[in-house]
């Protein structure tokens, strides 16, 4: 693809899942990929695969040395880093920080860091893993219903703010996806994420599309949509199917 062939890209959280389909797809588009990971070993094992750059360490702090990694430039950043917290009002703070601090705060500080930049020069993409809980929200989850609200707009902040000036801005919502994350989730995930799963290779897919096609909002699950619109269309109804959905859960639990 035109638009990513020979870009100097970086993806937060790819040691696995959502993170290393996104490597491997833009590596194979000809772009020169950054891998990211909390986890070395795991980042090395995917930039050796793909022939792209392991910088190991914490996403909020690595745009700098994945700079350098990159000759100077970052063209594509995928915030794609981030965490499952589940739990209610009465989680422990330390989870409520968490879960801040990586879903929306780890894309904050690297926008803060890339956009100077990308200012300068009249062009960057910045590429925000949302979830479609940020449109919508997930059961037994309230920590990560809310982050992702807080991802999903900071992505649209971003987009209104600064498309004018050539900063492109994608968020991808997904539900269920095969990974790690999903098998945390436990029977929420089982009742409402498992059935209609895909592959992590089916994000970037859709991700690739949504660039060709040059839209903000990346819907790898298209029924996405319909939930979203019925949604706004009618609150009440949407929040009363919801808590249907939460009284199946209990009653499994």
């Amino acid at each position: 693809m035109e638009a990513v062939q020979g870009a100097g890209v970086v993806v937060t959280g790819a040691g696995g899942g959502i993170g290393a389909a996104l490597a491997r797809r833009f590596a194979a588009e000809g772009a020169r990929v950054v891998v990211n990971d909390l986890d070395a070993d795991r980042a090395k094992t995917v930039a050796d695969e793909i022939g792209g750059i392991a910088v190991p360490g914490d996403a909020s702090e690595i745009v700098a040395e994945a700079r350098d990694a990159l000759g100077g430039t970052v063209d594509v950043y995928c915030a794609n880093a981030g965490v499952a917290s589940g739990g209610s009002e009465a989680a422990a703070e330390a989870v409520w920080a968490l879960a801040w601090d990586v879903n929306v705060m780890a894309h904050v500080r690297a926008a803060h860091a890339l956009l100077p930049h990308w200012l300068e020069r009249g062009r960057g993409r910045f590429v925000s893993t949302v979830s479609a809980a940020g449109l919508l929200t997930m059961i037994g989850a309230a920590p990560y219903s809310v982050t992702k609200h807080g991802a999903y707009a900071f992505a649209e902040w971003l987009s209104l703010t600064y498309r004018h000036r050539g900063v492109k801005v994608h968020a991808i919502c997904p539900q269920g996806v095969r990974t790690d994350m999903l098998e945390s989730t436990g029977t929420a995930g089982d009742l409402v994420l498992k059935p209609t799963a895909i592959e992590p290779k089916d994000v970037a897919d859709a991700l690739f599309k949504g660039i060709e096609e040059d839209r903000f909002l990346i819907l790898p699950h298209p029924e996405v949509s319909g939930y979203y619109e019925a949604r706004a269309a009618d609150p009440d109804r949407w929040l009363a199917n919801m808590n249907h959905l939460q009284q199946k859960w209990e009653a499994a639990g």
